[in-house]
């Protein structure tokens, strides 16, 4: 199925990387939902940048099972289509600062649970939302973001990279099962990017040393990260389920 065919879910997508995403389905003429939590304002500036006659925006908590069911009927409703692609970006309670990690001493496992609910959980409730719909249309596509972290944990984000691990361990499960009903499910792992609200508090001298350490010479952007999402919905990406593809300039060469 053509980019410009599908209706595609992007989740967080208000701001950030998320906002990055929604505009470039957009741009190759998808039906976008812009799935929001808190930022209201921000979700429906992303519509008008899309154009409100190819996006909306739909308030829900991806880790309620029941508002991301009440989401998927909404938009099924709104675009008279269901959703063909899931884009699972959602990052809850977390800021990339360096300085004020918890090492060992001080982590939680409420910390844990909070990645870990925010990342599989939500997946979870999204993939079993849009299912059926799939299923039925023995199509589907599911790209989940993931980190280059947790491969090279230069940053020891316990909580995040830890949650990340677990929702790559998740999209391969998913690829087997689903895959016999022409649904890919596959990861997107970018670097620290340059910048989104949640890296905006990572001082500019990181971003010097990643580029000074990153082949390419540069950091990745969500731009840059966004067209590589494009490629697991499109046509070209047919025989491809079950993969985590690192988006980090070759910093992490896996």
């Amino acid at each position: 199925m053509e980019i410009k065919d599908q209706v595609v879910l992007i989740t967080g997508a208000s701001r950030g990387l998320g906002a990055e995403i929604a505009k470039a389905f957009g741009r190759e003429g998808a039906r976008v939902i812009v799935n929001y939590f808190a930022s209201e304002e921000k979700a429906h500036q992303v519509v008008e940048a899309i154009g409100e006659n190819k996006a909306i925006a739909i308030k829900a908590d991806v880790r309620s099972k029941e508002e991301v069911n009440d989401m998927f009927r909404e938009a099924k409703k709104h675009f008279g289509a269901p959703i063909t692609t899931i884009i699972n970006n959602a990052l809850i309670g977390f800021s990339f600062n360096g300085d004020l990690r918890k090492k060992l001493g001080e982590i939680k496992w409420d910390d844990f649970n909070t990645q870990f609910e925010g990342g599989v959980r939500a997946t979870l409730n999204t993939l079993q939302a849009g299912q059926a719909d799939m299923v039925k249309q023995k199509y589907g596509r599911i790209v989940n973001v993931g980190t280059n972290l947790f491969q090279n944990p230069v940053v020891p984000y316990h909580d995040y990279n830890t949650g990340k691990a677990a929702l790559l361990g998740f999209t391969r499960n998913m690829a087997k099962e689903l895959g016999s009903d022409g649904i890919s499910v596959n990861m997107v792992s970018g670097g620290l990017l340059r910048k989104t609200d949640a890296s905006a508090a990572t001082p500019d001298e990181v971003f010097d040393l990643i580029e000074e350490g990153t082949p390419l010479g540069k950091a990745t952007t969500p731009k840059d990260l966004a067209d590589a999402i494009l490629f697991f919905a499109s046509p070209w990406s047919r025989a491809v389920t079950g993969q985590n593809l690192v988006v980090d300039g070759g910093l992490v060469m896996d």
